[in-house]
């Protein structure tokens, strides 16, 4: 059965692509308010990232700090509130590297700042526009390929070990 998804998590060891339960917003300004430890997943899959193998679930708790990089798969381009937003604001290019675990690098570009402990737009996660991911290895896998062609992703800004700001 075919079950359309419209978010993916990254964490240390899974990709996960499902449905956040109660989402009602977009996922960036979810993952930014969520004050409990888990959030829900509705119709999830786990793709392991060593193995490529598949776990599905009709309900999975995933903790909100265990996640690297999210990701929401809807149109953005009628969304007028993020246009709005988006016009003639300055951008940074930035490498950002994820260590431990998984190591990986993202390059894109973000708002000035956004990284930042006291930056007052964003709480743990900030938007990365234009993501080049490096040092991922996606090993064929379709799911896995996904991350090397987002428009932009969602940031957990705590779980950073170096940002290489350019500007």
């Amino acid at each position: 059965m075919l079950t359309i998804v419209s978010d993916l998590l990254l964490t240390d060891s899974f990709l996960i692509k499902g449905n956040i339960e109660n989402k009602y917003t977009r996922l960036s300004q979810v993952l930014d308010e969520h004050r409990k430890y888990f959030i829900k997943v509705r119709d999830a899959t786990l793709v392991d990232l060593n193995s490529c193998e598949r776990i599905t679930t009709p309900l999975l708790h995933v903790n909100v700090e265990e996640i690297l990089l999210g990701h929401e798969f809807l149109d953005s381009g009628g969304d007028v509130h993020l246009k709005e937003l988006a016009k003639n604001q300055s951008m940074h290019r930035v490498r950002v590297f994820y260590t431990g675990a998984l190591n990986m690098e993202l390059g894109g570009e973000v708002r000035p700042g956004s990284y930042e402990a006291d930056d007052r737009s964003t709480r743990r996660f900030f938007i990365m526009r234009n993501p080049v991911v490096r040092g991922f290895n996606d090993r064929g896998d379709p799911d896995l390929k996904l991350l090397t062609k987002l428009p932009y992703a969602i940031l957990n800004k705590v779980r950073l070990s170096y940002v290489y700001d350019f500007n």
